[in-house]
């Protein structure tokens, strides 16, 4: 499961049991910081936290001042300064100031079905705005409301503005691709927009697709694994997938899948045979990432099959074959790297 699906997958889950959490949001930066504008955690009244915004004593002071935020049921911003070396470990010095909204989540249903709603539209792969509004007053920040906010103008949840504010915020919006705070009239309003995820599609189920699978899923795609071996492709072996197709015949595995522009393929199959019946699929799709594990020679036999059938040599070039970025990978886990360090610096030209 990806960070953007755990956070809202956990707020529905505790609401639901009837447990009111605090969302630890960092909304505002400047210089360096542990994390990104955006990072996200939920602290719960269980004591148990999920998710990340930069460890260290950073995240240990986080999640004591949200500890208190459930007892008093207030929202709150709290101040870091990473220059200052109470906040960070000794040597770690990011230079840098973070502002963390913990934001108080009480039980309602109405909370219950935003959130749902959010987790399903998160992985359904819709881009949306997660919107929180906020109002200062003398006993401090209250939190309004909190919508979704779609790219075709719908708006799901609760909201204290008109429709007047709302369109001028659908004006701010259009031009927020980070984590953002928009005062609209009295009314503070925390702009998170949450992008469709990239779906890693692995067709291979073997030794190297293990630790692939779980880094990719740890850096954020939603990953697919593919493969004609029950025994292999299962969540035991893949706990951290979306989904997982057990197929019966490579030559027809791309059936039913939507591979779009914000998808990757990674081909590792059991055999070079089955890995050309997948490129010759992939290169029919407008996957923004194809890469094919294998040594140059065997490469080179199969991109010479291919162009026997016709494809050209511009179309092969769009493989990454052999696979990953070099940094001397031997083990199945440091190829694995090396691949999802690929995958992330192709996903970062889609994100500029």
């Amino acid at each position: 499961m990806t960070a953007d699906s755990l956070v809202p997958r956990t707020i529905y889950e505790q609401l639901k049991s009837e447990h009111p959490v605090v969302l630890a949001s960092i909304v505002d930066l400047e210089g360096s910081s542990p994390r990104h504008c955006g990072a996200k955690m939920v602290v719960c009244s269980d004591e148990k936290n999920y998710g990340t915004i930069g460890g260290s004593l950073f995240e240990a002071k986080t999640i004591e001042e949200a500890r208190l935020a459930l007892i008093t049921g207030k929202s709150k911003f709290m101040d870091f300064n990473f220059d200052n070396s109470s906040t960070l470990p000794d040597g770690m010095i990011c230079g840098g100031k973070a502002v963390v909204l913990l934001d108080f989540i009480s039980v309602s249903r109405a909370n219950i079905d935003l959130f749902h709603i959010c987790y399903n539209s998160i992985l359904a792969g819709t881009t949306f705005y997660f919107l929180t509004h906020l109002k200062e007053t003398n006993a401090g920040i209250i939190t309004s409301g909190h919508s979704l906010l779609f790219r075709d103008g719908r708006i799901v949840g609760d909201s204290t503005l008109s429709i007047p504010q709302f369109e001028v915020l659908k004006a701010e919006i259009r031009n927020i691709s980070l984590t953002t705070i928009v005062p609209i009239g009295d009314t503070q309003v925390i702009v998170d927009p949450i992008k469709k995820l990239l779906t890693l599609y692995c067709f291979g189920a073997g030794h190297v697709a293990v630790p692939t699978a779980h880094i990719a899923a740890l850096a954020g795609f939603r990953v697919v694994v593919l493969d004609d071996r029950a025994e292999f492709a299962n969540t035991e072996r893949f706990p951290d997938t979306e989904q997982i197709n057990v197929i019966k015949d490579y030559a027809k595995a791309f059936e039913g899948l939507e591979i779009d522009k914000d998808s990757s393929i990674v081909i590792m199959t059991r055999g070079h045979q089955y890995d050309e019946r997948v490129l010759e699929q992939a290169l029919r799709t407008p996957a923004s990432y194809i890469g094919m594990i294998s040594s140059r020679k065997k490469r080179n036999t199969i991109y010479r099959s291919m162009l026997a059938k016709g494809f050209l040599k511009q179309e092969l070039e769009r493989v990454h074959s052999p696979i990953g970025i070099t940094i001397g990978s031997e083990t199945p886990e440091e190829i694995a790297v090396s691949i999802v360090a690929q995958l992330i610096r192709e996903r970062s030209k889609l994100t500029r």
